[in-house]
């Protein structure tokens, strides 16, 4: 995925770093913008690595064992270069779970219906307030600007689904 490609690629532009400290620093600071998970960074890195965008190197310090510190290279920076430029100007598929349920809404009665989207209004709430209470991470102004798109998407959603909610209720009361 070159979404993932352009997140390592990026944060090897800053230092070297071995795979711990990428995946420890996406986990503490990056797991409300990126799902990422360890084995695929890994995976990526190698992969980049084959593509000769990273250098790779065995380090060892002191009696622990050797790991592989990973480098950007100049073809990686002119990568990094057209990653980012392709991924601002794009606008991406936005899927929201659910989307596919909606679609077959009908083979449920009204207060099924009305009980699972307020179940869901109350998740959506749940996570809107975690976006609410990210500190700005004063990184530059990039990381911070992902949060406050994620905090828009979830405030949309939850706008929509406590409408939605209303206009089931008026529907189901009227029959």
């Amino acid at each position: 995925m070159e979404e993932n490609e352009l997140l390592l690629l990026g944060l090897l532009l800053t230092q070297s770093q071995h795979g711990y400290q990428i995946n420890e620093f996406i986990e503490k600071n990056l797991s409300r913008i990126t799902e990422m998970k360890k084995g695929n960074a890994y995976a990526v890195l190698e992969r980049l690595a084959k593509e000769g965008f990273v250098d790779v190197h065995s380090e060892q310090e002191g009696k622990r064992p050797q790991r592989k510190v990973y480098s950007i290279t100049p073809s990686g920076q002119a990568r990094f270069m057209e990653l980012l430029k392709a991924d601002l100007a794009e606008t991406g598929r936005l899927s929201l779970g659910g989307n596919i349920g909606l679609m077959f809404i009908d083979h449920l009665s009204g207060e099924e219906i009305i009980g699972l989207l307020e179940e869901k209004l109350k998740k959506v709430r749940e996570q809107l307030a975690a976006y609410q209470g990210t500190p700005k991470h004063g990184f530059g102004i990039g990381v911070d600007l992902a949060v406050d798109r994620m905090r828009a998407i979830f405030q949309a959603d939850e706008s929509w689904l406590d409408a939605a909610i209303r206009q089931l209720k008026a529907e189901d009361s009227s029959r």
